[in-house]
């Protein structure tokens, strides 16, 4: 994730299905996200499985849809539809299908070809530099906190009846 996140090249994602938690945080992870067509949903939905989302997935949704949107959102474990998402800021743009998704990211990535790569790498880094330096800081300690808490025996429970609810 981090690679991902603090990257030096601009990045695009082009999300043509649906994208619950870790899908959501890789595509927040970049610059700029094409959501594809009406059918699908993107958000971080951690809470309705009964897992907290981590701080740094936290933190990556507030730098992208502001904190009180964001609180809701991760209290409620709240699954956007492509128009909310776009409404509130989750995805930059709303296409009808993949191609011309990907067309709308090239584009995107066009408008870099006379922008310095120091200035945007500097630009980015800075911008981004607090939630990483949360998790540098707080590496260990997140991943014990994420272990524990996902071996409890309610976390358990919980991702036993969702994996259960997709069988159905």
């Amino acid at each position: 994730w981090l690679s991902l996140y603090m990257t030096s090249f601009p990045t695009v994602s082009v999300i043509n299905g649906h994208s619950p938690a870790g899908g959501c945080l890789f595509a927040m992870s970049c610059d700029y996200r094409v959501m594809v067509g009406p059918n699908y949903s993107i958000g971080l939905n951690e809470t309705k499985l009964g897992i907290v989302a981590p701080k740094w997935f936290q933190d990556t949704m507030v730098a992208v849809i502001g904190q009180r949107k964001a609180e809701v959102s991760l209290t409620t474990g709240k699954m956007y539809t492509t128009d909310e998402a776009l409404q509130i800021g989750l995805v930059d743009e709303s296409l009808p299908d993949a191609d011309s998704a990907l067309k709308k990211g090239t584009q995107f990535l066009n408008n870099f070809q006379k922008i310095s790569p120091w200035a945007y790498k500097m630009t980015k880094e800075i911008s981004r530099q607090p939630t990483i330096q949360w998790l540098i800081d707080n590496k260990q300690k997140d991943l014990d906190f994420v272990i524990k808490y996902m071996q409890s025996p309610i976390v358990q429970k919980n991702l036993e009846l969702y994996l259960q609810s997709l069988k159905k």
